[in-house]
């Protein structure tokens, strides 16, 4: 009797659909995450150009210098763009998906991204203004402290979300970790990054918080709350490793 091929795929959970089929399903996985990764690169690079100084070329040299003073607050939202596609591209590396879920959570993920760039943009010339003056940053546009509170809820509510459905991927690629053929340690390490971005979405929501609370909003308060990022994510970090020695230190099956 002939052996059926074990052609596989994955569900939407991330289950595989035939015995035997996980080599079929990272072949088909990597084949549609390619795709998926082409198109996540293009909506950047479009959210890139909605961060462009000036599309018009200047016709005077006052004109050129104020473009190009306009290049501080450019680069300090790019950077952040460019930080926030560093993490997209380390996930797909680490788990190439193409499955429902993982289309619907990078849709999600780009959607934002693009809703993302106009309150980023707004907030880098804020700061630069702040820093440099108003003829290198061109004016936050900022007239009141309740303007400053809505700024930092609009800031605070696209980054926890950005971070939201990165945490929500990374669950998802656990799931799919033995479909992928990849070790119960890789899998580990996956539900690591899925804690480590959901803290950067719990301090996104306490910002959020405290901006429409109107908590030390004439102070920045919700912008320097960022600053828990470092000590967080380094206790974080610290704790996992703890954990995981002890776990190699009793050894399977222990």
């Amino acid at each position: 009797m002939q052996t059926p091929h074990p052609i596989a795929a994955l569900d939407g959970t991330g289950a595989t659909t035939a015995a035997g089929g996980s080599a079929a399903v990272a072949l088909a996985a990597r084949g549609d995450s390619a795709r998926l990764e082409a198109f996540s690169d293009g909506t950047f690079a479009f959210a890139a150009t909605l961060l462009v100084v000036a599309l018009e070329v200047p016709s005077t040299l006052q004109e050129l210098e104020q473009v190009l003073l306009g290049f501080v607050p450019f680069t300090l939202s790019f950077g952040a763009l460019i930080f926030i596609w560093s993490v997209h591209r380390a996930y797909f590396r680490r788990f190439p998906l193409g499955d429902r879920i993982t289309v619907a959570l990078n849709s999600c993920l780009l959607f934002v991204v693009l809703f993302y760039v106009y309150p980023l943009k707004f907030l880098a010339r804020g700061i630069a203004t702040m820093f440099f003056g108003s003829g290198v940053g061109g004016g936050g546009g900022i007239d009141s402290i309740a303007e400053l509170g809505k700024l930092f809820a609009w800031y605070g509510g696209g980054f926890a979300a950005i971070f939201l459905f990165v945490a929500l991927m990374y669950l998802h690629g656990a799931r799919c970790a033995a479909a992928l053929g990849l070790t119960d340690a890789e899998r580990q390490r996956a539900v690591f990054w899925a804690r480590h971005y959901a803290i950067l979405c719990a301090v996104g929501l306490l910002s959020l918080g405290m901006a429409v609370a109107g908590i030390g909003v004439r102070v920045a308060l919700p912008g320097w709350i960022y600053a828990l990022l470092g000590p967080l994510c380094g206790a974080h970090g610290y704790w996992n490793g703890r954990r995981t020695a002890r776990a190699a230190d009793r050894g399977p099956g222990r």
